[in-house]
């Protein structure tokens, strides 16, 4: 049964409660992890390995096929050159996978103010998110 305060509470007063945004916050990150770890993942080979193709036609390994997928959002088949694969389907799922990390991400540092007494530790955190990336591209130059 619903106390007198939550049979007072607007719809968008239930949509932007705390639970309903932890609850949010869970299923869109459970849902898009394994896609966003293939993201990092292949990432993370772009930047060790920067051996490039041509064209996804020129994928041979799993290794060059999945890294295709990264950077044309295709996997290449047998027929590539007969039938080129196109991408708009899985563009649809990578932009929604980054509308849906951006509210994720966005939820959980709200999270983090909302739950924690002393806030200190999401500042700091968030500041030196920000500024270390810049500090070592900036290093990176030579300067």
């Amino acid at each position: 049964m619903n106390t007198p305060s939550e049979q007072g509470r607007s719809f968008f007063g239930k949509l932007f409660s705390q639970k309903s945004m932890r609850r949010t916050h869970l299923y869109l990150g459970c849902f898009f992890t394994p896609m966003l770890l293939f993201y990092i993942l292949t990432g993370w080979l772009q930047v060790v390995d920067t051996e490039r193709l041509k064209s996804p036609m020129d994928a041979e390994t799993i290794i060059q096929k999945i890294r295709t997928v990264h950077v044309d959002q295709v996997y290449p088949g047998e027929d590539e050159f007969s039938k080129p694969a196109s991408p708009k389907l899985f563009k649809v799922i990578t932009i929604s996978m980054c509308i849906a990390a951006t509210v994720t991400i966005l939820l959980g540092v709200f999270l983090a103010f909302k739950t924690l007494r002393n806030q200190w530790p999401v500042w700091v955190s968030l500041i030196l998110g920000i500024l270390l990336p810049i500090l070592l591209l900036w290093l990176g130059q030579g300067r």
